[in-house]
């Protein structure tokens, strides 16, 4: 297996991906790093398939390619277009919109949406991390102003839950999730999938919160302060996501999406060298995403 990529340039990009042959050759080291077996009847004996990096079964004869079952399934544009939006959505500070991947890239928008909504999808926490230590959560709403509609309540808007975990005088990490209601179950069912039992968990007064209290031990509630001012931080995180929503996306459909791709980016602020190697590693990972799939969540 080679090197980890580290603060991987466009010209050492083009040097190790020129073309489609190289990023099967690495597809298929990343795939089988572990060795190969047959889906079909786990053979562990293969020789070559119809194409030079497809593996076929010696007993059942089934030929599987490098992108088969994974995120890459059934690309229907030449794979090293997909390397350069995998490329282009980890280097980039504060990653592309499909129109800007469009244009670079000579395909269709709606292409490169298609293939983002995979590459946000191999973005998503495996949820083995939970958040610890001094931790605050909060809900806040995505979307247009809605006219008498204030607080907590949303009719078209967007319900997002957010905890983060404070290190110093910084955040360490995030997660985010949509949710239909600040309720105890929605809340909570964020919070347990999300942040340690014992960490030393922060938030504001709202009663769906005093219920949570025999499930996390250590949790807090106080006044938000005017502004706010109680929870900077975390309201300093909020405005930032939105912020970078509207500059990149400009809308909140497919919110989820949105917010793992956020998280996954900060969470990885300080940890940039292996980013694209990570994605990569994701993508060869994660289960096939179809199109009807996508728009149907």
């Amino acid at each position: 297996m080679e090197a980890r990529f580290k603060s991987l340039s466009i010209f050492e990009f083009q040097q190790r991906f020129p073309d489609d042959e190289s990023c099967y050759k690495y597809l298929s080291k990343l795939k089988w790093s572990g060795g190969y077996e047959c889906k079909k009847c786990n053979n562990k004996k293969y020789c070559r398939g119809k194409n030079e990096f497809d593996r076929q079964c010696t007993v059942c004869r089934y030929c599987e390619s490098p992108t088969a079952g994974t995120l890459f399934h059934r690309l229907r544009f030449p794979i090293i277009k997909a390397f350069w939006i995998i490329y282009y959505l980890s280097t980039s500070k504060k990653g592309m919109a499909s129109t800007e991947l469009s244009r670079k890239l000579e395909l269709r928008q709606k292409t490169c949406w298609l293939f983002k909504q995979k590459v946000m999808k191999a973005m998503q926490s495996s949820d083995q991390y939970p958040l610890d230590g001094q931790v605050e959560v909060d809900e806040f709403v995505v979307g247009q102003q809605e006219q008498e509609v204030k607080g907590r309540k949303n009719i078209k808007k967007k319900l997002v839950a957010l905890a983060i975990e404070k290190r110093g005088k910084g955040v360490a990490r995030i997660y985010a999730k949509k949710i239909p209601k600040a309720s105890k179950k929605d809340l909570g069912g964020f919070m347990r999938q999300k942040i340690e039992k014992k960490a030393k968990i922060t938030t504001d007064g709202w009663s769906a919160y005093k219920g949570l209290k025999e499930d996390f031990p250590n949790l807090k509630q106080i006044k938000s302060g005017e502004k706010g001012k109680n929870f900077s931080m975390l309201h300093r995180t909020i405005m930032g996501f939105k912020s970078w929503l509207r500059g990149i996306h400009g809308h909140a459909k497919h919110l989820q999406g949105y917010l793992d791709e956020y998280c996954y980016r900060h969470n990885r602020s300080f940890m940039k060298e292996g980013i694209f190697d990570n994605l990569l590693i994701r993508m060869v990972r994660g289960a096939p995403c179809t199109y009807k799939m996508i728009i149907t969540k």
